[in-house]
């Protein structure tokens, strides 16, 4: 009893002079779970209203600048796909270029994390994303990890926060993308 009682004095002395990295470690800050709360908002206008100047026009695609972005994110685009089936559009933030396998395994790993602690607050309800984290390896050119919104607003029923690592001829780069998906088996039921 003699040798518990000074430990939980150092125990105590010590969560209460470091709460902030411990819920730094724990919690997304506030300025990235702000700003992935508006770009996630704007969703339900189709990005409309943080869609910025043409960046690129291409036959199947219009890619334009977006007025929000993340924090640490390099860049940030609203892609308009021309489809007849579905005119929703995406989000891309590229959060990470370079030579570094090791310092995109990181920004991927954290990305994902911020996602998925993130809570949402959209117009009539909360919610948040539920997924899980694919591993990346040095050897793969290629890892994807899908985080679906829990929300029962109708509106985010099919959208998902997909995180991706990709090994191309420049290096490293990690997107993050919000966009809608159906599953894949919806779309041989449709057929």
């Amino acid at each position: 009893m003699k040798r518990i009682f000074p430990l939980m004095i150092v125990l105590i002395l010590s969560m209460i002079t470091c709460p902030a990295q411990f819920y730094k470690s724990i919690l997304p800050s506030p300025a990235f779970s702000d700003s992935l709360n508006t770009i996630v908002k704007d969703f339900r206008s189709n990005y409309y209203n943080i869609q910025g100047e043409v960046v690129s026009e291409q036959d199947d695609v219009d890619i334009y600048q977006s007025k929000s972005s993340l924090p640490g994110a390099l860049e940030c685009f609203v892609y308009r796909f021309h489809s007849v089936q579905d005119t929703s559009a995406s989000l891309q933030a590229i959060m990470y270029k370079g030579e570094s396998y090791k310092e995109a395994a990181r920004i991927y790993r954290n990305t994902f994390r911020l996602v998925n602690k993130t809570k949402l607050h959209l117009n009539t309800a909360g919610g948040s994303f539920n997924g899980s984290l694919e591993e990346p390896t040095e050897n793969l050119r290629f890892a994807s990890s899908h985080l679906k919104a829990n929300s029962s607003d109708v509106a985010y029923k099919n959208f998902v926060a997909e995180i991706e690592m990709v090994n191309n001829y420049t290096g490293w780069e990690v997107r993050l993308n919000l966009h809608n998906k159906k599953d894949d088996k919806d779309k041989y039921l449709q057929q």
